[in-house]
């Protein structure tokens, strides 16, 4: 049920991030990975690390699921990947996801945090989301 549960929702939430015209505006299309395709250059963003554990109760299957996104710019600083990041929560924070299989209970954002990595060549901004859902 996690495995399933984790997949519908990182789904619903790069559809919900791709049909935000203003999000791929500042990232310059839909550009939303689980992996980003070898050669691309930022911005984007990416799923990173996802952890899921069992939120059942007596009557009911759920999963707590804590998700993160992570944008990557070029740009020097951390500026453009934290307004890209802003736009991301501003969309997801307390989003009504519909989900395949599942159901949305919550969505919260937890914290970002910024690092530059390869050498400095990138800036990241590391969104981290609390959900949980229920098996239907």
């Amino acid at each position: 049920m996690t495995a399933s549960s984790v997949a519908s929702l990182r789904k619903a939430i790069r559809n919900a991030l791709i049909a935000d015209t203003a999000f791929t505006g500042l990232l310059g299309g839909p550009r939303v990975y689980d992996e980003a395709p070898r050669g691309t250059q930022p911005p984007y963003v990416t799923f990173g690390d996802a952890r899921t554990r069992d939120w059942s109760t007596a009557s009911d299957r759920g999963a707590e699921h804590f998700i993160v996104l992570d944008v990557w710019t070029l740009q020097r600083g951390g500026r453009q990947s934290l307004i890209i990041a802003a736009r991301a929560q501003d969309i997801l924070h307390d989003a009504p996801l519909i989900l395949d299989n599942h159901r949305l209970v919550n969505l919260r954002f937890s914290q970002v945090e910024t690092r530059r990595d390869n050498q400095g060549r990138f800036s990241r901004a590391s969104l981290r989301f609390r959900a949980v859902t229920e098996a239907l």
